[in-house]
């Protein structure tokens, strides 16, 4: 059966999208997973961190809903950079205005656009409010490396930030150590490392459950950008250096929504042979 897709990234974080009207009919909701799985594989497959269904729709105000996978064919509430996307693809087609209300998993989320450029079509989108875990900025992790001073944050998906003073170590392994502690069991963590450039700016790498190592986060750049203004590192706007490019987070106040802007970029359309 063939599958439609829309390529597309933000800031080098890579998903497929297909409109659920488009779907094969004998495809079910059972099989979503595999689906996901086969198509965002690397090697076999199109190749992406995440696969997205998107639903048209009018009702709670949005322009569409959207459910999203992981490329291990786990569900994933939100993606920054994902929802981008799909903010960018509705107002390419005509579907929606400047101010795109996307129905995500972690509720609407609005974006607005700002501009176009060569690296696609840039957003600002209100990202939520942030909510520390249980009211406690640091947390206690055993790992063999010595790195244990984090913070445990929910930016509409859970994230785990470290401080670290550069990357020359294994993050990787050590993001995987992370996603998989008992403390974050059953649905695992998002990992994320920085480093302070300037009072305004930080260096960020990702390790993402479900998709392991990716070039940016969007979320992921919310969750280290408010935990280092949180611990005094920094001022906002903060300039997320991701290993793609630089996007900018912005939070005023704790009691206050956190914005994250970045680009998103339309890359292909296709059929997945599945």
């Amino acid at each position: 059966m063939k599958i439609p897709f829309i390529k597309a990234h933000g800031a080098g974080n890579d998903f497929l999208f297909t409109f659920s009207r488009d779907l094969p009919g004998d495809v079910g909701v059972k099989q979503f997973p595999e689906v996901a799985k086969a198509i965002c594989h690397r090697n076999t497959g199109v190749g992406a961190d995440g696969w997205y269904l998107v639903d048209r729709i009018v009702a709670a105000g949005a322009h569409a809903s959207v459910r999203l996978w992981n490329s291990d064919g786990s569900k994933a509430e939100l993606s920054g950079n994902g929802t981008r996307c799909v903010c960018a693809i509705l107002v390419d087609q005509g579907l929606a205005p400047e101010e795109v209300h996307i129905l995500t998993g972690s509720g609407i989320k609005i974006a607005t656009l700002e501009r176009r450029d060569e690296q696609g079509l840039w957003f600002e989108m209100e990202m939520g409010v942030p909510v520390v875990a249980a009211g406690n900025l640091r947390v206690e992790l055993s790992l063999s490396t010595g790195l244990h001073d984090a913070t445990v944050i929910d930016v509409g998906n859970p994230q785990c930030s470290l401080p670290v003073e550069d990357f020359e170590f294994d993050w990787k392994a050590v993001g995987g150590e992370i996603e998989n502690l008992r403390r974050f069991s059953p649905a695992k963590t998002n990992v994320s490392f920085f480093h302070k450039v300037s009072d305004r700016s930080i260096d960020v790498r990702f390790w993402e459950r479900g998709a392991h190592h990716t070039l940016s986060s969007g979320t992921g750049s919310v969750g280290a950008a408010v935990t280092a203004i949180l611990r005094g590192m920094v001022e906002s706007p903060v300039t997320v250096q991701t290993e793609f490019c630089p996007m900018t987070v912005r939070w005023d106040k704790p009691v206050d929504p956190v914005y994250l802007t970045g680009p998103a970029r339309i890359i292909a359309r296709g059929e997945f042979e599945y």
